[in-house]
């Protein structure tokens, strides 16, 4: 059964990105659990930010669980990613998200890799760029699966990285190179820019989907822009995806109405 998330953002140097509430992780758990979400999807500074115990309640006092968290803060604060030519810098990445996948498992939640892919230099080409890529999730694959969890991998459009921006591409990479463990995130918003048929690029993803942001067109939440998503739904159907679709939208006209419009839309279209 496909279940329902809703992001929550607690890095202030994100503020004004794409996720539905801001600061107040308790809060977001309890109107999200008065709303009818199954999920939180958290983006949080560092691994160590969020107070386990207070997680634990949380969790235990909604029936919510934790759907993914994000790994961007190293990207968004730190400027660290895995693409860095700089081998120091690019094993500060790789630990940043190895403490990241260690706190997600703590709760069955797997860490989502997306802007620390980063991207390559020109100068330097891509290949170089695409064997770190490989060697890093290679490497977080197993760190993940060790502790019982996926690693997701998400292609983003071409305007925040010149690494993967199509789920065939990056499935097809995911396979050539014999990464295990991973799967991709397909983000509806990345996917408006750059795939022409965005039920096709499911079919095509398969069975490597693995977590989904489920959004509008304009990034806003479902319904507020002019995807057509009862073909997408009819593919998720086909490849018999059945994770989580999460908002990761911005909050207009403010957090409470996005979440409400959300869960609304995806009642319509995913009925249970």
């Amino acid at each position: 059964m496909i279940r329902f998330a809703v992001t929550v953002s607690l890095v202030e140097q994100a503020r004004g990105g794409p996720f539905v509430y801001w600061d107040d992780l308790a809060a977001a758990f309890h109107e999200a659990k008065e709303l009818g979400y199954d999920a939180i999807e958290i983006f949080a500074p560092t691994a160590t930010h969020v107070d386990r115990t207070e997680l634990r309640q949380l969790i235990q006092d909604t029936g919510l669980q934790v759907a993914a968290v994000g790994t961007g803060a190293g990207m968004v604060v730190h400027q660290l990613h895995l693409c860095d030519a700089d081998e120091s810098r690019r094993n500060k990445a790789i630990g940043f998200i190895s403490d990241i996948i260690e706190w997600g498992a703590e709760f069955n939640a797997p860490a989502i890799i997306g802007s620390m892919q980063g991207r390559f230099d020109k100068a330097e080409g891509k290949e170089a760029s695409l064997r770190r890529l490989s060697d890093a999730l290679k490497t977080l694959g197993k760190h993940a699966g060790d502790r019982g969890v996926p690693l997701i991998y998400e292609p983003l459009n071409r305007y925040e990285t010149n690494l993967f921006n199509k789920l065939a591409d990056a499935a097809e990479f995911l396979k050539q190179e014999k990464i295990e463990n991973v799967v991709l995130l397909a983000d509806l918003f990345h996917m408006n820019i750059e795939e022409s048929n965005l039920a096709d690029a499911f079919r095509a993803a398969g069975k490597l989907t693995g977590h989904i942001h489920f959004v509008d067109s304009n990034r806003q939440a479902a319904g507020f822009g002019h995807l057509d998503f009862e073909p997408i739904v009819e593919a998720l159907n086909e490849i018999g995806y059945d994770g989580y679709i999460s908002a990761e939208a911005f909050p207009i006209p403010d957090p409470s109405a996005t979440a409400r419009q959300t869960i609304k839309r995806y009642r319509e279209l995913f009925p249970r």
